[in-house]
């Protein structure tokens, strides 16, 4: 009998002991799934790229919350203490941002416990530049001082395709801007552009850069550009086809629109375009009062 509960009791430990390793073996609790339906998303925000390759795309409906996206599932967090930058919380997944050296690094971690995180995600993206001050809907801007009319508005603008060209690994895009509105306007200096995905998300992983002059005739100083209505400016965005393998670049980001904002201003106007640039960067001309020279437009299905 005795040899008996010798043999229960051991049995009994040796099951404890075995149902202890099988609960720390158990694998991490995966992240909450979406509380946010994506047709009751608020408008994406800001896009991040992170070191494992993904993107988070956030929106902040109010000054209180924030919607974070991240491989196609939306959290809805609050607003939380935080000892510097911000910090936005839910009982599973925090998001902590901090601008920096001219960069806003942030990360994505899910909380295993009280206040305890495990990092998902670290991302970053330029930090946005200060807002610049519009006038008024109402406003009438004033004229230069030169005698131009005055800047052009981004509400009173279209772009357009208006041709292209292609060779040697490198492709150039014609748009035009037009004034749809009942006063001459004028453009000077360069536009503000960003390209964005299928998704409306900002593509930060590829940078603009201003270049003088046009595609076809560089080293161009830029001069005012006046648009009588219906009139027209022109500039371009030139980029290449090739995928750098130098630096393990294998295929190109793929753009759908391309988002034009006049300088001095903080309306942007869109258009849909397709191409993929490589290399992390496209090339803006300055505006130029006319399309010349006028290649023959770049096919269809050309990247």
């Amino acid at each position: 009998m005795r040899r008996n509960q010798s043999l229960g009791l051991a049995m009994a430990a040796l099951g404890l002991t075995l149902s202890a390793c099988g609960q720390a073996s158990e694998p991490p609790v995966p992240p909450v799934e979406p509380v946010v339906p994506t047709e009751d998303a608020a408008p994406v925000t800001a896009t991040f790229v992170c070191d494992s390759g993904l993107t988070v795309a956030v929106a902040y409906p109010d000054a209180q919350s924030a919607q974070v996206t991240w491989r196609d599932r939306t959290f809805a967090l609050r607003a939380a203490p935080a000892a510097s930058g911000a910090r936005y919380a839910d009982a599973e997944i925090e998001w902590r941002s901090l601008t920096r050296d001219g960069m806003e690094h942030a990360t994505l971690s899910r909380l295993v416990a009280e206040d305890v995180p495990v990092v998902l995600e670290q991302c970053s993206r330029p930090a946005p530049a200060a807002p610049v001050i519009a006038p008024a809907p109402d406003a009438t801007p004033a004229p230069a001082a030169d005698g131009a009319p005055p800047p052009c508005r981004g509400p009173q603008l279209k772009l357009s395709a208006d041709g292209g060209d292609a060779g040697a690994g490198n492709r150039v895009s014609i748009l035009g801007v037009q004034n749809l509105g009942a006063q001459a306007c004028s453009l000077t200096g360069y536009p503000a552009v960003v390209v964005q995905d299928r998704q409306g998300r900002d593509l930060t992983v590829i940078r603009a850069e201003q270049t003088p002059g046009s595609y076809f005739r560089q080293g161009q100083t830029p001069t005012p550009v006046r648009l009588e209505p219906q009139g027209k400016a022109f500039f371009d965005i030139a980029w290449n086809v090739v995928p750098n393998e130098t630096e393990g670049q294998r295929t190109c980001p793929s753009v759908a629109r391309i988002r034009m904002t006049p300088p001095g201003d903080t309306s942007p106007v869109s258009l849909d375009q397709t191409f993929s640039p490589c290399g992390g960067r496209i090339r803006v001309s300055p505006f130029r009062p006319v399309a010349e020279p006028t290649p023959e437009p770049v096919p269809a299905a050309e990247t």
